[in-house]
Formats: structure tokens, C-alpha cells, sequence
């Protein structure tokens, strides 16, 4: 039999049940004396039916958090995989003001999500670029396409176009039947219509939704393709990535990544219900979710700062900004 003993435990099993089976009429007092013990230990061991040591975890754990508050601080964590500082600033905003951060980091402990590597999928680390950005201002745009599990009442899978803006991690995003040059097209109409700053560049992969650059001999876009004549309208520089180097594009790569997670870990009954969540996250993304990277401010404030300094990089004011379309 294996026997749990604490490893600062002054009686062994044999003196403890010698305890329990000393005769009734012996005092505390005689039995430590006798056994060379204390009387709390003699009280200790007097009525127990065991002779093995007891968890020395509190049956009430303090914690600054209800059941329920948990649960959400962890559904965010697992969710929209925030880091610890980011993820106490959303506690502190809408949860509990007064958590510290030693206390959330007990909190994710207790749930098994206290390492935020062990939440990201392994096959998105590809993505991760290695080497920083420079300093930009609002109006560089990544722009990329992800493909869409096919819903219950689909006849074939869905697009999801995505832009972020390099400066202050904005992004916008459109849902289409396909990745054509149509869509494409449309799908910067839509862009530069909501984008409160003016675009100056965007970045693209060689897709062919956005170039013809593999499909001319000499492997340089003609300026003839659909998606490149209407950069030319609105006066927006069309780069494009290095062939076989999605890393460049890694912005939009890493939050894509974030939409593949929540994909993941949702259940939709339809198109809709799936195109409502991932509209609904973008919301929550923009406007309430602070980012390390942005020192500690959602994008809509980091572009409302931009406002302040830059305001001729603007359309109009970051402040009106709505919900989006749902």
C-alpha cells in the first residue's frame, strides 16, 4: 500500500494509529507527553479513521473572481488569444476593475491556459514574420483572402477578404461567392469607402484575384489587371509580395489566424449565423480589444490619435466610425 506522508510529518502511520486505538480515558495531555507529540497532533489524529496525510490545497480557493467571470476570462483567452497584459486591460475595463494581474495569471493557471503558445495552432507559426515593421502611418494596407468552411445551406465554400492597415492594426472585411478579380475589385470599392484615413498602399499576394504577374513571360504584372486599374483610380501604390514568401504579408496572415480560431472552436448552423460571429468579432477587435503592439490601445484609438497629429491623413474622423454592416 502507498502510503501519502507529508514530507514535514513528525508521526508516522504506526504512531498514528497507535493514537487511535489508545484508550478513551487517557487525556490529550497523556498522550503527548506519552508519544512526545503535541496536543493539536493528538487531536489531530484522535478521531480519524485513516492514518494518511490530507491535500494541503484550501477548500475555498481565493480568488478575485465569481464562476461565471472565470468562464468568460477564459472563453476570451482560449477565443481571441490575448496576452496577459492585453487580456487584463479587458478585465479591468468590463469584468473586475480591480483584479490584479498576478490574480488573472493565477485565474488562467487554475484552467490550464496560462501559456499562450500552447492556445495558437502550430500550423499558423509559419506566418509570424521575423523581422519588425518600420514605423508607418495610417493608409498601408495587407490585404489577403481566406477560404471559409461550406456552411449546412451552402452549395460550395465562401471568401472572406481581409485588410488591415499596417500603422494602427484596423481592419476591414468583406464576404464573396469567390476569390475572382471581380471580388477583388469589389472588395476595395467597398475598402476604400469605409477606411476612415486616405489608402496610399497596398500589399497583396501574386493571387490571381489581384495580378497577372504569372501569367506574362517576363513575370511582371502588365498594369492591364482589373485589380490594378482600380488601384490606378483611387491613386494607390499595388505592391506585391516576393513569390513563395507569405511572410511578408504576415499581418494579415496572423489575423487570419485568429479568424481560423474562432472558426475552429464554433459551431454554425448556416451561412449567416457564421458570417454574424466573424462581423461581430471584428467589432470587438477594432473598437474594444487593446493591443501590446498599439501600447495598450484598441486600433479605433490608435487612429483617433493618428487624427490628432495627422489630420489631412484622414477622411473623416476616426470617432464616427460605426458597427459594422452585420
Amino acid at each position: 500500500m502507498q502510503v501519502r506522508l507529508h514530507k514535514n510529518a513528525t508521526t508516522t502511520p504506526h504512531v498514528r494509529k497507535m493514537i487511535q486505538q489508545a484508550p478513551k480515558h487517557k487525556s490529550v495531555a497523556q498522550l503527548a507527553r506519552e508519544f512526545g507529540v503535541s496536543e493539536r497532533t493528538i487531536l489531530r489524529w484522535r478521531n480519524r479513521e485513516d492514518v494518511l496525510d490530507r491535500p494541503h490545497t484550501p477548500h475555498n480557493l481565493k480568488t478575485s473572481f465569481s464562476e461565471i467571470e472565470q468562464e468568460i476570462i477564459v472563453e476570451l483567452r482560449k477565443t481571441l488569444l490575448l496576452t496577459l497584459d492585453d487580456l487584463l486591460r479587458v478585465v479591468h475595463e468590463f469584468i473586475n476593475p480591480k483584479c490584479s494581474r498576478s490574480a488573472l495569471y493565477r485565474c488562467l493557471k487554475r484552467h490550464g491556459v496560462e501559456k499562450l503558445n500552447t492556445l495558437i495552432p502550430q500550423d499558423e507559426d509559419h506566418s509570424a514574420p521575423k523581422k519588425t515593421f518600420k514605423d508607418y502611418l495610417p493608409g498601408y494596407i495587407h490585404i489577403d483572402v481566406k477560404y471559409l468552411p461550406k456552411m449546412p445551406d451552402e452549395d460550395k465554400r465562401s471568401y472572406l477578404f481581409v485588410a488591415i492597415d499596417r500603422a494602427s492594426r484596423w481592419v476591414f472585411m468583406a464576404f464573396y461567392p469567390d476569390k475572382s478579380a471581380e471580388s477583388a475589385s469589389d472588395f476595395l470599392k467597398k475598402l476604400v469607402c469605409k477606411a476612415p484615413f486616405i489608402i496610399e498602399k497596398i500589399l497583396t499576394d501574386n493571387g490571381k484575384e489581384f495580378t497577372d504577374r504569372f501569367n506574362l513571360p517576363e513575370k511582371k504584372p502588365s498594369g492591364n489587371h482589373e485589380f490594378d486599374k482600380l488601384c490606378a483610380k483611387y491613386n494607390i501604390e499595388h505592391r506585391l509580395i516576393k513569390p513563395r514568401h507569405p511572410q511578408t504579408n504576415g499581418m494579415v496572415e496572423r489575423f487570419n489566424g485568429r479568424i481560423k480560431h474562432v472558426i475552429k472552436t464554433t459551431r454554425f448552423k448556416n451561412a449567416e449565423e457564421l458570417q454574424q460571429t466573424l462581423m461581430t468579432y471584428l467589432y470587438t477587435y477594432n473598437h474594444l480589444l487593446p493591443q501590446r503592439a498599439l501600447n495598450g490601445k484598441t486600433p479605433v484609438e490608435t487612429l483617433r490619435d493618428y487624427y490628432k497629429t495627422h489630420p489631412k491623413l484622414f477622411k473623416i474622423d476616426p470617432a464616427n466610425l460605426a458597427e459594422p454592416d452585420i
